[in-house]
């Protein structure tokens, strides 16, 4: 049923092959999808790649992702407005890119930071601190603090692409999977790490800010590749979804 994908946008020809799959009537209304981890053997593709993959699906209407139950085909009739364009990036590959760009940034603001950049980076952890239960709120104030850090490098090039690239955050589907794995405590802990690169900042320490702006977004990778809580052990996989894996 399932067959290998190659590389391209990975999680775009898995999407693709799925949603064939459910306009064909080979995966029916109400059937439950093997869990990520066997649907990413199947495919010869990452979790990740297959995480995007159904994020994109759920938001075109195809699958209904129920946290600690599974994931079920339920077939709505798409129109072009819901399929996203072509060079449209996955969250994780979005994770990527930052972790190559930030970490440069941070380690250099550690370098040229000023008492005044300290202060904008304390003015914006106080009010994270009061907003942590306002999703949106505390989505604008974690990109503010990045161009803040950002900002202290004084290029507009550089500082303009921190911000489109944090704005890339607000399309339905980076909403639909945060609205899974974001919460107070998720937030929490992302403004500890803010602090905790804010501190290698004002104390000049480009090694230790390099490594703290890795850590904040290694831990963002993971908090977004949580389980959706529907692993099933094989035993529960219907005879036909391990004969398409092959196994």
């Amino acid at each position: 049923m399932f067959s290998a994908v190659e590389s391209r946008r990975l999680y775009r020809q898995v999407a693709d092959q799925m949603r064939s799959l459910i306009e064909r009537g080979e995966l029916s209304p109400g059937s439950r999808l093997p869990a990520e981890r066997e649907l990413a053997q199947m495919l010869g593709v990452s979790r990740p790649t297959v995480r995007e993959a159904l994020i994109v699906l759920e938001v075109e209407g195809f699958v209904d992702i129920r946290m600690g139950s599974g994931i079920y085909v339920t077939v709505r009739k798409r129109t072009s407005a819901d399929v996203p364009p072509e060079d449209f990036e996955g969250p994780f590959e979005l994770l990527r890119a930052r972790a190559v760009v930030e970490c440069a940034v941070a380690e250099e603001a550690a370098r040229l930071a000023r008492p005044e950049h300290i202060a904008l980076m304390d003015d914006n952890l106080t009010q994270m601190a009061a907003a942590l239960e306002d999703r949106r709120l505390a989505l604008a104030l974690d990109r503010d603090f990045h161009v803040i850090v950002s900002g202290i490098i004084a290029n507009a090039t550089l500082n303009r692409f921190i911000g489109s690239i944090h704005d890339m955050r607000m399309t339905p589907y980076f909403e639909k999977l945060a609205s899974y794995f974001e919460n107070t405590e998720t937030w929490r802990a992302a403004m500890e790490e803010h602090r905790a690169i804010r501190d290698a900042i004002a104390a000049g320490d480009p090694v230790a800010a390099r490594a703290a702006m890795r850590a904040h977004l290694d831990q963002s990778q993971l908090r977004l590749s949580e389980s959706f809580g529907e692993e099933p052990s094989d035993s529960t996989i219907p005879a036909a979804w391990r004969r398409a894996g092959g196994n």
